[in-house]
């Protein structure tokens, strides 16, 4: 039970604080709507058999029928407002608050050791955007908001009851509350597990149905393709297993709900027959305390869908309630040095689940305006070097001093939208000046107005309707809109033709001027406009060469010619 109460209490801290009044105002007008309904038909049962008791005798004359009737009418129009509003109320306020959950959940998923984690696992973050977060809507709407209303019901039923006869009040208060809520919590007991397994089912479902869409030809080629049907198969048998040991469930809850109002109700009558009979009670007041206790049924069986889901619910919470309370975890600071952009000490990294090191006792400064080109062969720890200067990648030993870096990643990650949309992912308030600058700086400017709608031409998915070369120069403009101290830059030229290419590393230089820089790269053209070189293998620096030694000029012959 605590482990559920850690799990929630993010969920429903962030429910409150984004719409406190809101969900308040919901749970208020959906208690006024129960409270209206239950004594609309307490007060409708004893006006009918007042009425035709009064038609029976002399007193039909003197009945007042105004009062009750008015009373009904504003009864019926008070449940009905407060049956609307209820609605709008709880569902806007839910929505609101699932949406700043995505939100939150999707800043949590983009800091740097998360993205690159989701990055080999994207069904991953999907899933969690999508279905666990809609899970979600059914604490407030299903779960919580029910259980309220139906304890308030309780409560005011046997007051009404108790009003009649203590014993009886007390009675049906102790029975429809054991009942109400405790067949819920049975039948949520038994349908976690079920829900958890459905859960799980459809994350499989969905990921591996996207890995056939997606690698289909691969697939096709390995001679895999009965083996995925197979495995999409298995994943939807397995959910529909768990779906339908929850119908089971929700059949015999139903049944379990069904029979205690029945065996509930029958006792109400043969109680309030017994009152009448002994003149305790009127026959009118009689059909109200029955229809009273009708009424006060009904609230339970909104919390039968509540208590199928709660096991789904908990499971999306479990899931969730980490990204949303966890803080970045931060490797050891060195002392800032005055003059430098950034410095490593004795630092060792790790990539997940991997033994082996990326980066061992590594040691490395750099000056402010200072251009930095990495060396080595492939696998010998460019990219790690950079990943743990951009963050993404978490040192195990040693210290980084604080770094503000912008990364430029050897695949260039465009995205469905119009040029200016992809521009604006690096700076979202960039005016319209400041983003032909970049894309004049990129060198991309002339061909964005030769197209038809300009900056706001759209874009296909990965950037579609771009070459290979405008899509670099586009990735560049980013970087230049970013205004960071220092820049690092992994291959940026790579799989460019030669002018393309050497235009590219004109204007970055041009732009870097004053900037420190980083350049992971096996290229002489890219390495050329660096001030020092580090060579790297098998993730340790074996030395770092300064221009103008000869060493340095030996470096650069060394690497791939343009």
């Amino acid at each position: 039970m605590s482990r559920f109460a850690a799990d929630l209490k993010p969920i429903l801290g962030l429910f409150f604080a984004e719409r406190r009044r809101a969900l308040l105002l919901g749970a208020a007008l959906s208690a006024v709507t129960v409270t209206a309904g239950i004594a609309l038909l307490g007060l409708s049962g004893w006006f009918i058999t007042a009425t035709s008791l009064a038609g029976l005798s002399a007193a039909a004359i003197t009945f007042d029928v105004f009062a009750p009737s008015a009373g009904i009418r504003l009864l019926a129009i008070v449940r009905t407002a407060a049956r609307y509003g209820e609605r709008l109320a709880t569902h806007d306020a839910t929505l609101g608050v699932l949406a700043a959950l995505r939100e939150r959940l999707f800043r949590g998923f983009a800091e740097p050791g998360a993205a690159r984690v989701l990055l080999h696992r994207p069904a991953r973050l999907l899933f969690r955007l999508t279905a666990d977060i809609d899970a979600l809507d059914s604490l407030y709407l299903r779960i919580l908001v029910p259980a309220a209303v139906a304890i308030g019901a309780t409560l005011a039923s046997s007051l009404v009851l108790g009003l009649m006869h203590l014993l009886f009040g007390l009675c049906f208060g102790l029975f429809l509350a054991g009942a109400g809520l405790g067949l819920p919590l049975i039948a949520a007991r038994a349908a976690r597990k079920h829900a958890r397994r459905r859960a799980h089912g459809i994350e499989a479902l969905r990921s591996r149905t996207i890995d056939f869409i997606a690698g289909q030809t691969d697939i096709l080629m390995a001679g895999r393709l009965g083996a995925q049907r197979e495995a999409i198969a298995a994943a939807d048998d397995y959910a529909a297993c768990a779906d339908d040991r929850l119908n089971r469930i929700e059949t015999g809850l139903t049944f379990g709900f069904g029979l205690a109002a029945t065996l509930l109700l029958t006792a109400s009558l043969l109680a309030v027959a017994a009152l009448a009979e002994t003149k305790v009670i009127t026959a009118p007041v009689a059909a109200l305390g029955l229809l009273v206790a009708f009424a006060a049924v009904e609230p339970f069986a909104a919390l039968r869908r509540g208590a199928l889901e709660l096991g789904r619910t908990l499971l999306a919470a479990r899931r969730i309630a980490p990204r949303l309370t966890v803080t970045a975890a931060s490797e050891p600071l060195a002392p800032s040095l005055p003059g430098y952009a950034f410095s490593l000490m004795d630092v060792s990294a790790f990539h997940e689940n991997s033994s082996v090191p990326a980066l061992q006792g590594v040691e490395l400064t750099l000056r402010q305006g200072e251009h930095l080109a990495v060396v080595g062969s492939s696998g010998a720890g460019k990219s790690s070097l950079l990943a743990v200067l951009s963050g993404e990648l978490p040192a195990k030993t040693g210290s980084v001093a604080p770094v503000v870096a912008t990364l430029l990643t050897q695949r260039t990650e465009l995205f469905e939208d119009s040029l200016r949309g992809n521009l604006n992912l690096a700076n979202p308030e960039a005016s319209e000046a400041r983003l032909r600058e970049a894309l004049l700086a990129a060198g991309l400017l002339a061909d964005v107005e030769a197209m038809s709608r300009g900056i706001d031409t759209p874009l296909g998915e990965g950037g579609l309707g771009l070459s290979g070369g405008q899509s670099r120069r586009l990735a560049l403009a980013r970087l230049f809109l970013r205004d960071t101290p220092l820049w690092l830059l992994d291959e940026p030229t790579e799989g460019l033709d030669g002018a393309t290419a050497r235009d590219v590393m004109q204007r970055l230089s041009a732009m870097a001027a004053g900037r420190s820089l980083v350049i992971s790269t096996h290229i002489r053209r890219e390495a050329a406009i660096a001030d020092r070189i580090a060579v790297i293998e098998g993730g340790r620096i074996l030395e770092v060469l300064r221009r103008g030694e000869a060493a340095f000029e030996k470096a650069l012959d060394r690497l791939r010619p343009d």
